[in-house]
């Protein structure tokens, strides 16, 4: 767990870096010079998951609303099922348009939504080496969960997480709630 704490620990420094230095970052710039970087979670392995993969064949179209009052459609790609804190789990996975090659979107809320982490979600993004549909099993890292460019401007739109993505549990993990 050292290795992988420190490693975590040097990628939340990175994006830090780039949340208060570049010109794309998400922090608007009358606060950038105040940043001091983004709050977490500590790191925990109990949050290393690995999770069943049911990948859908014929994918199902999901409308997602969005911050904005808009709606964007995505795919229903894959169910990743998994086990925390005693219970069964899944999540949904999405993709736009298809992309095989893209990340796989997986947007949710806990019971830290609206409280510990950003009001109206967070996410997370799968890299899967291969085709899907040839893995029985990911990993599902829930400290890599992040809050979107919308919790930190309203000029950005984002998706929120369907009612499907809704867990009945406390992810203690990833990105807390943004102070700005």
């Amino acid at each position: 767990m050292d290795d992988y704490a420190e490693q975590l620990r040097a990628n939340r420094a990175e994006k830090d870096d780039f949340f208060a230095e570049h010109p794309q970052s998400p922090v608007p710039p009358e606060h950038r010079e105040g940043f001091e970087g983004l709050n977490y979670f500590p790191p925990d392995p109990e949050y290393r998951l690995t999770a069943s993969v049911t990948v859908h064949d014929d994918p199902e179209p999901v409308e997602m609303a969005t911050s904005d009052g808009r709606t964007v459609r995505y795919e229903r790609v894959a169910t990743f099922g998994f086990e925390l804190d005693g219970e069964s789990l899944r999540l949904h996975g999405y993709r736009q348009d298809g992309g095989a090659d893209e990340p796989v979107f997986v947007p949710f809320r806990d019971k830290t939504t609206g409280q510990e982490t950003y009001a109206d979600g967070r996410y997370m993004e799968l890299e899967v080496e291969g085709a899907l549909a040839e893995r029985a099993e990911v990993p599902l890292d829930l400290n890599l969960a992040y809050s979107p460019f919308c919790a930190y401007s309203e000029t950005f739109s984002c998706p929120l997480p369907p009612e499907e993505n809704w867990l009945a549990v406390a992810v203690r993990a990833g990105e807390r709630t943004p102070d700005l």
